[in-house]
């Protein structure tokens, strides 16, 4: 049985998190990480809460869901009304690494703005 996420794959998530993670003397403002959950990988801004930043929030930019019986990942991105859609540029991809060149391009400025 394959794994979701092999480590060849997850290095490519590895290599594209720390190439925009922000200055370290600013990463208690704001960072970027990821999360594994289930069959579905997250990235995510972390950012002090405005209410009391001793809290930190983790802000949903991007999912990607593993889709076994197809072999693909399916992308979605988070748009204002806080509900995961499909990324209609591309909603498919085999891998990883073809989905960190797809939020890298962000053609649509979905992702980053």
């Amino acid at each position: 049985m394959k794994n979701a996420i092999d480590s060849v794959e997850l290095e490519a998530i590895e290599n594209y998190i720390k190439s925009i993670r922000p200055p370290e003397e600013i990463r208690d403002q704001v960072d970027i990480s990821y999360r594994i959950e289930k069959q579905s990988l997250f990235i995510f801004e972390i950012r002090p809460n405005w209410q009391d930043p001793n809290i930190k929030m983790e802000i949903d930019i991007v999912k990607t869901t593993f889709v076994k019986k197809d072999n693909n990942w399916k992308v979605f991105w988070k748009r204002a009304d806080l509900k995961w859609h499909a990324y209609k540029p591309k909603p498919i991809v085999k891998n990883l690494p073809e989905f960190v060149r797809l939020i890298e391009k962000d053609e649509y400025g979905c992702f980053w703005g």
